[in-house]
């Protein structure tokens, strides 16, 4: 039987997932993919494939902490989404502070010169990346 050893990360939006992908040795973040919500069953569906195409053992999901350091109301609604992708995956969810991934994915795409469209379009992904990076400059902490 194989082992699961990549690490998923996903940047949550209400309407997109960014998401990146870790190597195997778990030192390395890439970004994947950007992918479009529809509903609950084709987004289960969709993050079960990717699951089971890229061989991941544990999911980390971008936790939008305020600048003050409390958790709100986006917050609260990325537990929900971290919750219910546990249930339907039954992998272990990570929550990570996703504070300033995007900006710092934005600044970059900017400095490599994109075009507004082609940095939206890669945003979400890079954002993902930056996080999954620092989740596993940190030592993967929490992670099972």
């Amino acid at each position: 039987m194989k082992s699961y050893t990549r690490i998923l990360a996903i940047d949550p939006g209400t309407v997109r997932l960014g998401l990146a992908i870790s190597d195997a040795e778990r030192r390395i973040a890439s970004p994947l993919t950007t992918y479009t919500r529809r509903d609950l069953k084709q987004d289960a569906q969709y993050l079960k494939n990717v699951l089971d195409d890229e061989e991941v053992g544990i999911i980390v999901i971008g936790l939008p902490i305020r600048a003050d350091g409390y958790e709100g109301e986006q917050a609260k609604a990325v537990r929900v989404f971290g919750a219910w992708l546990q249930e339907v995956t039954g992998l272990s969810c990570v929550f990570y502070d996703e504070r300033y991934t995007t900006f710092e994915a934005e600044a970059a795409l900017q400095e490599a010169g994109l075009t507004k469209k082609k940095r939206k379009a890669r945003r979400d992904r890079v954002a993902a990346q930056i996080l999954l990076q620092a989740y596993l400059e940190a030592g993967c902490p929490a992670a099972k």
